[in-house]
């Protein structure tokens, strides 16, 4: 692993770099941007950056083609060209302006092996997953099976509230409804552009390129995408039964979305409160591919679980609210330069902070927030009620005496406990539902907000997860848009999924009577015990 050192002006990042990737691939995935617009051929000359020190390759000839012979003596190169041998600094002197897209690190993807080479015109294909916090995008040139670019950004119908409920209460009317189906579909067109821009080179000809659109989601977000099915989640009576939400009209969608040539596939729910994203988690996961014994828990917004027991797949839901993706707490804040991601005891009771991109701490997120709470838990900081055991004040208790940001404060703490004991209290009855004794647990495969950064040692302290070894857990960050990206490789995936389907058992587990005492009880910060 090497380190990349960024300077912008008086400030300074380090970001680590796992992969061959070029600089401008590192920095996009960044909130850091060069100028492009040639997709990393270096023909436009326009990522240019200053190689102030370090290990880096020579000069390409596209840098020889695009910089004079002083600009290159003065350390000028183009950063699609530039690629790191060891560690490095660079000055960036011109940044693109800013962009609410980030491409997904290549660490964070699976490697899929498909593609469909007797595709004759309109290669491109774009998978799509809609969250309730989040959306992430996959564009892809199916006939060489080649992943061309990603990106990922906040979901702008957000504003309309950080749950699926008060979005589906908005769009009862007829304005909003509109507002928020326009914000999910302009939000997915500018991304697509964005990839299309930095990583292609050109858009409204490589729009009519896109031959295929898969996307998934929970039920909600899908229908608040289509307009079709608000009404009816609503309702409590239909959360178990399948909710139509699929577009009526393709030519409109292909009109608004300006992809004349592309078949717009959005994969149905399973029901109300089980959406495709935990479909297209399964089949990206092969969870029922192995053994019995085998559990997916998709941590977000709302929180999906499948347990496979060598038959059946029991499947639920729970809405979790936004403390995972740390919306609506405290400093919380997405998982970019300035997050707190990583919270570790240091020596004289005090704590090391990890931040992104280094310098000072301006929030926690996701996985920072949990951290926190296991560590000051741990130091008997916070009892496992919850409370705060010393004296802090109305701010929250300071991680950093220095820096107000870096406060864990009551609100925070009850609302992830919240979250985390819905998560832990649906696992407990989905098991017992099943008829699987803890015990026989043997894989657990995590995905969804915390990604691959997900200590798991302290989501089991906590009691966010079973107190399974670290070698049955398996940390799946963008599963539902694998699965999205399988389905778009070939008609297998679908087939997977149709039989995926067939071995269903929908649990709603507040309808089960145990629910309530248990999730209640999960509320303390504890482990949860996987012996029966």
């Amino acid at each position: 692993m090497h380190t990349l050192t960024v300077r912008v002006g008086e400030k300074a990042a380090t970001i680590a770099v796992e992969s061959r990737e070029s600089v401008r691939e590192i920095l996009d995935t960044t909130g850091l941007r060069v100028r492009a617009a040639c997709g990393g051929s270096g023909s436009c000359g326009a990522c240019t950056v200053r190689l102030v020190g370090g290990h880096a390759n020579p000069p390409t000839l596209a840098e020889y083609l695009k910089l004079t012979a002083e600009e290159r003596a003065g350390g000028m190169r183009l950063a699609c060209q530039l690629r790191l041998t060891g560690d490095a600094e660079i000055l960036l002197e011109h940044p693109a302006p800013a962009s609410p897209w980030k491409s997904i690190s290549p660490e964070d993807l699976p490697s899929i092996e498909a593609c469909l080479p007797e595709l004759q015109e309109h290669v491109l294909g774009v998978a799509i997953d809609l969250g309730t916090t989040h959306i992430r995008l996959s564009l892809w040139d199916r006939r060489q099976g080649r992943r061309i670019a990603t990106r990922s950004g906040g979901n702008p119908q957000s504003i309309f509230g950080a749950d699926v409920l008060n979005r589906l209460a908005a769009a009862r009317d007829a304005g909003r409804a509109a507002e928020l189906r326009n914000l999910a579909r302009g939000a997915i067109l500018d991304a697509l552009h964005d990839m299309l821009a930095r990583d292609v080179g050109e858009v409204t000809p490589m729009l009519a390129e896109i031959g295929h659109v898969v996307l998934a989601g929970n039920t909600a977000m899908l229908a608040l995408l289509t307009g079709r099915g608000g009404n009816a989640l609503l309702d409590p009576e239909n959360w178990q039964q399948p909710i139509d939400c699929q577009p009526l009209d393709q030519s409109e969608w292909r009109s608004l979305w300006r992809l004349p040539n592309a078949h717009l596939e959005v994969l149905p729910g399973v029901a109300g409160f089980v959406g495709s994203d935990l479909m297209a988690d399964l089949l990206a996961t092969g969870l029922a591919d192995g053994p019995p014994g085998a559990l997916l828990v998709d941590i977000g917004t709302n929180t999906e679980i499948a347990l496979w027991d060598g038959e059946v797949l029991h499947v639920t839901s729970v809405p979790g609210g936004p403390a995972f993706e740390t919306g609506g707490i405290g400093f919380g804040m997405p998982a970019e330069f300035g997050a707190i991601c990583a919270v570790r005891r240091g020596g004289a009771a005090a704590f090391e902070l990890e931040v992104i991109g280094g310098g000072a701490p301006a929030g926690f997120c996701g996985s920072g927030l949990l951290d926190a709470i296991a560590v000051l838990l741990k130091a008997d900081v916070i009892k496992p009620s919850g409370r705060i055991a010393t004296e802090y004040g109305t701010e929250g208790y300071r991680l950093d005496p220095a820096n107000p940001r870096t406060s864990i404060t009551g609100m925070a703490i009850d609302a992830f406990q919240r979250a985390k004991a819905a998560t832990a209290a649906a696992i407990t009855v989905l098991m017992a539902q099943a008829a699987m004794p803890p015990e026989r647990v043997g894989r657990l495969v995590v995905c969804g907000a915390f990604g691959r950064h997900l200590d798991v040692a302290n989501a089991r302290n906590v009691g966010l997860l079973p107190d399974l070894p670290d070698a049955a857990v398996e940390l799946f960050g963008n599963a539902a848009l694998a699965g999205c990206e399988e389905v778009l490789l070939g008609r297998q995936g679908r087939e997977r999924l149709a039989e995926l389907a067939g071995k269903l058992s929908l649990i709603n587990v507040t309808l089960v009577l145990s629910f309530e005492n248990i999730y209640i009880e999960e509320l303390r910060l504890r482990r949860i015990p996987i012996t029966g």
